[in-house]
């Protein structure tokens, strides 16, 4: 008899291995976003990004949602959406439902949920953020529906386990489809992505070189192409790469999930980074097909980063992502009736919020709160 825990892993390890097959084929995403949906607990899943400054955003890929909800979400409700703004304050890799936005009470009185969460039989949603930007967001959505109830610490585990497998496949995947030439709508998301990205086996050789990559290759200052096989000028460097590539095809349990970072030298000394992601999940076996390429070294300068002024706010203050929606609104639309109807909420609600961004502030009016705020800005936010 097959334990239960025996089962559940092997339905893990098939799933990461498909969540991996789209890297080289983005037509499985839809059938990878079914599975991931049924392995977390959900009737509809979807892959989007979007930016909060704008309020404008796309569905890339997506399973189980109907085309007109998606069509009337970015069209109109993108900003009644309480995670518009609020996914801002999160980190990459980040699990959060809907509590971690606003209450249930708060979200069943709101125009968004009447107009459209309630009418297409859904009430709650596990997400996490794949990368992000000052402004925009990158995330993996799973949509709870009646039947499923509102998401519990189950369906956030699962969630956790697959994120870092998700998120790699769809850097991976950007990555490849930049280099086919064409439009990715992931391309302006990912500030945050390696000036260059190589693939390569276990043995150093090179399978992909992005441009930026082989101008840095070509230069020969920090990496080098010996005989087809990536090398680092650093000696010490060159031998923890080879290193890390060796372990590579063991996957996740060899190399960790996060990957590892190795510290590159330039002639000049300028600090650059090399990132090494495994490509196998260690276990999966496929017949019939050849996976050359066992990791992706994202190579970056070491810079600093301007920080979101919204999230920088949020951490000094110890603001909500519901107070900073609201505070959102204040700069954005104005007075509270004005804010209730942009966000879709009553005004008893945004007067709550207000009340407690005053007391976290330590302001009392909403013009001290717009100048605190202007006090806050950065000319470097992007």
């Amino acid at each position: 008899e097959i334990e239960p825990m025996t089962v559940e892993a092997e339905r893990l390890s098939r799933l990461i291995g498909d969540i991996y097959d789209v890297v080289l084929d983005p037509s499985l995403w839809r059938s990878a976003l079914r599975d991931i949906a049924k392995f977390v607990g959900g009737s509809a899943s979807a892959l989007y990004s979007k930016n909060a400054r704008s309020v404008t955003g796309a569905s890339h890929y997506n399973w189980g949602l109907q085309q007109r909800y998606l069509q009337s979400y970015w069209e109109k409700y993108i900003k009644y959406d309480p995670t518009t703004v609020g996914q801002l304050v999160f980190n990459v890799e980040d699990v959060y439902s809907a509590v971690d936005f606003i209450t249930f009470e708060e979200l069943f009185e709101s125009r968004f949920y009447k107009e459209w969460i309630r009418p297409q039989g859904l009430i709650d949603h596990v997400g996490a953020t794949l990368d992000k930007t000052a402004t925009s967001v990158a995330a993996c959505v799973v949509f709870r529906g009646e039947q499923e109830g509102p998401v519990d610490d189950q369906a956030r585990m699962r969630m956790r386990l697959l994120v870092p497998h998700i998120r790699r496949a769809v850097l991976i995947g950007n990555v490849i489809d930049l280099r086919k030439s064409e439009a990715s709508s992931f391309a302006t998301l990912f500030d945050s992505l390696a000036d260059g990205v190589i693939l390569v086996d276990a043995h150093a050789r090179i399978g992909f070189a992005n441009v930026p990559a082989q101008t840095i290759i070509a230069e020969g200052e920090i990496l080098r192409d010996a005989g087809g096989r990536l090398s680092a000028v650093d000696t010490a460097a060159d031998k923890a790469l080879r290193n890390i590539f060796a372990a590579t095809p063991g996957g996740d349990t060899e190399v960790g999930a996060e990957g590892v970072a190795i510290p590159l030298s330039s002639a000049n000394d300028e600090q650059w980074t090399a990132h090494v992601l495994p490509l196998t999940s260690g276990d999966r076996r496929r017949e019939g097909v050849e996976h050359g390429a066992t990791a992706a070294v994202f190579v970056r300068k070491v810079q600093l980063e301007s920080p979101s002024l919204m999230k920088m706010l949020a951490t000094r203050y110890k603001l909500t992502p519901a107070e900073l929606r609201v505070l959102q609104g204040v700069i954005d639309v104005g007075g509270v009736p004005a804010i209730a109807d942009a966000l879709g909420i009553s005004p008893t609600t945004v007067r709550t919020h207000m009340k407690s961004l005053f007391e976290k502030t330590g302001v009392r009016r909403q013009a001290d709160l717009v100048k605190l705020i202007a006090s806050h800005s950065s000319p470097f936010v992007s």
